[in-house]
């Protein structure tokens, strides 16, 4: 919607050169679960020059912030007291390769071997230049990248007054960064890659392509193999039943294929198996409805009979806060 689109245009407009964190790791929960983390609580400081520093801190996106608290400005005054969304169900998906969803703007990698995923925030495609749903793989590892801007990337550009030149060569200033992993989907025109926009990432932005934070795409770039496995979805709805019987609901915004559509309203497609999950037994169906429209992006419980947690609650709280 054009708020949103207002807003990112100000996430990018006040640069900050904070060093972004490094992957958020998660222990993978038990069988049968799919909650991992805790939300965390952040008091602004006078550093933090707007909402992408603090979330390079915690190495989230800074739309996740903004559903988490709503109402918060896209540049926070000092001493505003903010949740960070760090809680969250993991995809219903296979826990192998690379998990993309689009609407959470997260990338999840489980590292093959290993109890654990990484999670880390990402930029996708802007509107009418949406990063497509796919099921692919790692098709090539390119350290060092050039880039050679598309007909489309040039005409826009010049639109705005911008001449590019014919390719550009790897380096600093490169907007691919210094890692690219090319998938293997349609002409190989899709990457996953860094970028010398930090402010872009968490934000829809780009041509199509994903982006990340440098220190977060040299860390996945060293770790995938070519081939590994890549599940590109756009599922605004999570939810679970955990094993000790809490019901969950996680939702985001949707994305507008429109800049005019208001994603707090805007309706979206639910998951397989939701309604059956909503009328079942044990869920509070007032709840769901409240975090249907609430859209908060993170996890809110919806189990009938318990006391749900009070918002900003049960926050873990970082040091310096």
């Amino acid at each position: 919607m054009k708020r949103a689109s207002l807003i990112a245009l100000m996430l990018i407009g006040t640069f900050s050169a904070a060093p972004a964190a490094q992957a958020v790791d998660y222990p993978l929960p038990p069988a049968g679960s799919r909650l991992v983390g805790q939300n965390q609580a952040w008091t602004v400081q006078e550093g933090d020059k707007n909402l992408q520093a603090i979330a390079r801190r915690f190495d989230t996106a800074a739309m996740l912030i903004l559903e988490a608290n709503n109402t918060i400005a896209p540049v926070p005054k000092p001493g505003t007291r903010i949740i960070i969304p760090t809680q969250l169900l993991l995809p219903d998906a296979p826990r192998e390769g690379i998990i993309v969803n689009l609407a959470e703007l997260r990338l999840y990698y489980y590292p093959p071997g290993e109890n654990s995923v990484q999670v880390y925030p990402i930029g996708i495609g802007q509107e009418g230049l949406e990063t497509p749903v796919m099921e692919t793989r790692i098709g090539q590892k390119i350290p060092n990248p050039t880039w050679t801007p598309t007909a489309g990337i040039r005409q826009r550009s010049l639109a705005r007054g911008v001449t590019l030149p014919a390719v550009v060569p790897a380096g600093p200033n490169n907007p691919l960064g210094r890692f690219a992993l090319r998938l293997a989907y349609g002409n190989g025109e899709y990457l996953i890659h860094g970028t010398s926009a930090p402010d872009s990432v968490g934000l829809r932005v780009s041509s199509g392509c994903i982006r990340m934070n440098a220190p977060d795409i040299k860390a996945l770039f060293a770790q995938v193999r070519t081939g590994t496995p890549v599940k590109i979805i756009n599922e605004p709805v999570k939810y679970s039943v955990e094993p000790d019987g809490t019901r969950y609901v996680e939702v985001h915004r949707p994305l507008s294929a429109e800049e005019t559509q208001n994603v707090q309203t805007m309706p979206y497609t639910l998951p397989a198996g939701f309604t059956q999950f909503k009328e079942s037994q044990g869920v509070d169906r007032a709840r769901v409805e409240q975090a249907l429209y609430r859209r908060a992006g993170y996890p809110v419980s919806v189990s009938a009979g318990r006391q749900p947690v009070a918002s900003g609650s049960g926050v873990a709280t970082p040091e310096g806060s």
